[in-house]
């Protein structure tokens, strides 16, 4: 019994530190922040969400639940997929759907809106080449807290110097 509690723990470090280094370590978005970055994201019925690197997929649901439109999770770490497959089974609805799956190796060609919660580092070194590869044409990408380097964002919302940033770019 020692011995599987011990792995089972092992597992959960593991993925929590393998999703920390591909992306980055899971922070939760603020609740009050939610209005603002769909503010930013003007999603319409229909549209594709993606949230890469979801977390616990409040974000994910937030979209699907007041927007009406398929809203895509993307976690690499097992403890916090299993949160978010508990949540798609609380809200379950067609248009809702978790991937246990590394941000990198999604194909975002059909994406409408992405919103992204990463370090500097590996937004500028990894995901803004495959996003400007794949997005297409009119595709937004938000970022929580932390800009893209070269690129223009089109709106930042801080209208309070106590709020984060959220960036808004637009392909």
């Amino acid at each position: 019994m020692y011995y599987l509690l011990l792995i089972i723990i092992l597992i959960i470090v593991l993925t929590m530190a393998i999703a920390a280094k591909s992306f980055a370590p899971w922070v939760p978005t603020w609740n009050k922040d939610l209005t603002r970055i769909f503010d930013l994201a003007e999603l319409k019925q229909g549209q594709i969400f993606y949230d890469l690197g979801c977390g616990n997929g409040k974000v994910v649901v937030y979209a699907n639940k007041n927007f009406k439109v398929k809203a895509i999770g993307l976690e690499i770490a097992i403890p916090l997929y299993l949160i978010c497959k508990i949540r798609q089974i609380f809200n379950w609805n067609k248009h809702l759907e978790f991937k246990y799956k590394n941000l990198f190796s999604e194909d975002l060609t059909k994406a409408d809106v992405v919103f992204i919660f990463g370090t500097p580092k590996t937004i500028n070194l990894k995901l803004k080449d495959k996003l400007e590869k794949e997005l297409k044409k009119g595709a937004k990408v938000i970022s929580y807290v932390f800009d893209i380097n070269d690129w223009q964002p089109s709106k930042i919302s801080k209208e309070k110097n106590d709020q984060i940033p959220i960036y808004l770019y637009q392909r």
